[in-house]
């Protein structure tokens, strides 16, 4: 094989520090949300400089002592491709606010590349096919199989040559810094809690029923996620969000219509049903007055649709966006996104100092398209 997989105390000890630490060195993770109840953190696979990889197994061995000290020293470069979810990852579950990335997602997207996925990078640059079979693996079974372990670790082997290449490009086209504010941007990525959000909230579909379809809706929700935790198991494999929607428009009655529900597996409705069906019981005892319908989102002063002409500047500034960006070869939501233009027409900058401080705005954005803004908007 041609990668060591760390899954003992003493295997780990033997890891070879400097060579992670002499920099750069390129990094993934692998986890489990597809399959498993929750998002843990599966795998870590490592490539050094000097192209040794490694496959660490932090639901054997304890990693953090070995990566901490590599990861935040802003000096060691980490290579990632799109990290946002593996830098939540490693903060959630190591405690590590990881510094000195360089991401080959957003240096692609600086460079105007219409397909930002790995294997297509890879395709593009290295004439490097990545295999696929394992994309939607189950990384918390073990043991885990050579092939799959052979999968994991080609996300990193090529990263090393794939970030020179972009490097290259991006230096060609004056972009270098760019990218280095997007990367500092990224580190500043969190775990956060979304802790009591209403479940209800995320479902699109559920701003369409009534109040008291909303509270079964809800609880089916509740009944469906105390099984995917019990199961360990992924909740939209309990169940769908469809099938319940249905549970909840059309109130069965009994364990025969709820095996009816489309979608919804007749042995679990059978195994469970019944707690189910109990709880939705409660749902119609409960008065109109005390049902507690979709939430209701709360708005900040100053929050809600912007005045009309404020949206008449904002669209304004969207076609001085979009000719910027054909210009630039970068996709427009790349260059500047439309929020963004919206929170430009609102304040109204006069300068690239004021236009700089609005929130959320780059100083490359600025570099790359703040003139153009600023003359729009002074003829406003």
């Amino acid at each position: 094989m041609s990668f060591v997989f760390i899954d003992r105390p003493d295997a780990l000890a033997a890891v070879d520090a400097d060579d992670l630490k002499a920099g750069p060195l390129a990094l993934d993770c692998e986890a489990a949300g597809f399959h498993r109840y929750s998002d843990r953190l599966c795998l870590i696979q490592l490539t050094t400089a000097s192209g040794n990889s490694l496959i660490l197994d932090p639901l054997a061995v304890d990693v953090r002592d070995l990566l901490h000290d590599v990861l935040v020293d802003p000096s060691i470069e980490v290579l990632m491709h799109g990290s946002d979810f593996d830098l939540r990852l490693l903060h959630r579950d190591l405690g590590i606010r990881l510094r000195g990335l360089v991401d080959t997602q957003a240096a692609a997207a600086l460079i105007g590349e219409s397909s930002l996925g790995l294997a297509a990078l890879l395709e593009r640059y290295l004439d490097v096919r990545l295999a696929k079979k394992y994309q939607r693996a189950d990384w918390a079974q073990r043991p885990l199989p050579d092939d799959m372990l052979e999968y994991a670790a080609s996300d990193t082997r090529h990263l090393h040559e794939l970030v020179a290449r972009l490097n290259a490009e991006l230096d060609r086209r004056g972009r270098v810094e760019w990218a280095h504010e997007e990367y500092r941007e990224l580190e500043q990525i969190r775990w956060e809690d979304d802790g009591e959000a209403d479940p209800v909230a995320r479902l699109r579909k559920a701003r369409e029923l009534a109040p008291r379809e909303v509270a079964r809706l809800r609880t089916a929700l509740e009944w469906r996620d105390d099984i995917a935790r019990r199961l360990d198991r992924a909740a939209f494999r309990v169940a769908p969000d469809e099938a319940l929607i249905e549970v909840a428009v059309q109130r069965p009655t009994s364990i025969e219509q709820l095996e009816q529900i489309k979608g919804l597996n007749g042995r679990l409705a059978r195994s469970e049903g019944s707690d189910l069906l109990h709880r939705l019981e409660g749902i119609d005892a409960l008065a109109d007055a005390e049902v507690k319908g979709y939430p209701k989102r709360p708005r900040d002063a100053g929050s809600g649709r912007p005045a009309p002409e404020i949206e008449e500047l904002a669209e304004r500034l969207k076609a001085v966006r979009n000719e910027r960006a054909e210009a630039l070869g970068l996709a427009r939501g790349t260059l500047l996104s439309n929020a963004m233009l919206l929170e430009i027409a609102r304040v109204q900058p006069r300068s690239r100092a004021q236009l700089v401080e609005v929130d959320g705005m780059k100083r490359w954005q600025v570099e790359a398209i703040g003139d153009q803004l600023l003359e729009r908007l002074a003829r406003s």
